[in-house]
């Protein structure tokens, strides 16, 4: 029934969208010419670009990581042998804050469901609640744009996908320049194709430095079975996929750090957890995605994000889906970072 209510709420966009053309990436890459001292000077001016960027302030940042395992003494917390990021990583210096959803449906999320100027003004009071709940990790708000869609239709390819026009991505991105430095994610429902094939045609936004990336679990659908009919999964060897391109493009193009998000409620979501790559260049969250009562997101957390280490966790919280449930209510900030470790990427939906 659960895994009903979530996908119900998905699949009410694909629906209405299936004629949408596929999104072409125009990004080209660029030829050198031919010649052996052509070839070997190329060569090092790439080598220069890619080390352009230089580590944070290592000490600075261990302090933050280690104060975010909030005291735990399972030695589970903070994640050993992590690399240092490069510079202009936001985690976990910032905490991220989100506004979650997709433009054509208002039953995804706050991003669609309100007009843009009364969903930020919503935002801002949940950045607000935040800043006081933990002043010492300041907030960086977002925006998170389902950008591939899970649908309920097979569209001309057969894939039960939509992939959303530029046109749409680029109003999210004009949404967040009406807020100082707010960045925005693009989220990927794969359903019936593959990261591999989805991952690519965003690249001319993933390349702006404001852009960061989440992906979808449940929505990836192994052996062919539709979206809704059952959770679907991805492999660590799929998410160093992702980390690894997202990585070549930090280093290509002398971005800071990629923050990238894997939503994660079950157990067989996320496979082979332990063989996760963590890389300077990205900065990867495991984003606890379940809805409920308290009890339950705890519980959740507890099983499948703290108990699997890889780098950072989230938290998501839903206005309505939350509520279904004594207590009724959402939990607070105030409660959240009382977790171990804290949740530095949240989200609201």
């Amino acid at each position: 029934m659960r895994l009903t209510k979530i996908v119900r709420v998905a699949l009410l966009a694909g629906i209405s969208i299936s004629s949408l053309t596929s999104c072409n990436s125009d990004a080209k890459e660029k030829k050198g010419e031919k010649g052996t001292k052509n070839a070997d000077s190329t060569e090092k001016v790439v080598e220069e670009e890619v080390n352009l960027r230089t580590p944070v302030d290592t000490a600075k940042y261990n302090e933050l990581v280690k104060a975010n395992a909030n005291g735990d003494t399972t030695g589970k917390w903070p994640v050993k042998n992590h690399p240092i990021p490069l510079d202009g990583a936001i985690l976990p210096f910032k905490r991220i804050v989100c506004y979650y959803g997709n433009l054509y449906s208002k039953k995804m999320g706050a991003l669609g469901e309100y007009e843009p100027k009364t969903m930020l003004s919503m935002l801002d009071k949940e950045v607000a609640k935040w800043n006081k709940a933990d002043p010492t990790t300041p907030v960086q708000p977002a925006l998170h744009y389902i950008a591939v869609v899970a649908a309920g239709d097979p569209g001309k390819d057969g894939k039960y996908r939509n992939r959303m026009p530029f046109k749409h991505i680029d109003s999210v991105l004009n949404i967040a320049k009406m807020r100082k430095n707010m960045i925005v994610f693009l989220d990927i429902q794969v359903a019936l194709s593959t990261i591999q094939a989805e991952l690519p045609l965003l690249e001319k936004y993933l390349m702006m430095p404001n852009v960061h990336l989440g992906i979808d679990p449940e929505f990836s659908m192994k052996g062919g079975v539709l979206p809704g009919r059952k959770i679907g999964t991805y492999d660590a060897s799929e998410i160093n996929y992702v980390s690894g391109y997202l990585a070549d493009l930090v280093k290509k193009h002398n971005l800071p750090p990629k923050v990238f998000v894997v939503h994660r409620f079950t157990k067989k979501m996320v496979t082979n957890s332990q063989n996760i790559k963590l890389r300077p260049e990205v900065q990867v969250v495991m984003h606890m995605d379940g809805w409920g009562e308290p009890d339950l997101k705890l519980g959740t957390y507890r099983h499948f994000i703290y108990g699997e280490p890889v780098q950072f966790t989230g938290f998501k919280l839903f206005y309505k889906n939350d509520l279904k449930k004594a207590p009724n209510r959402l939990m607070t900030p105030e409660e959240l970072v009382k977790l171990k470790p804290r949740p530095i990427y949240i989200q609201y939906q």
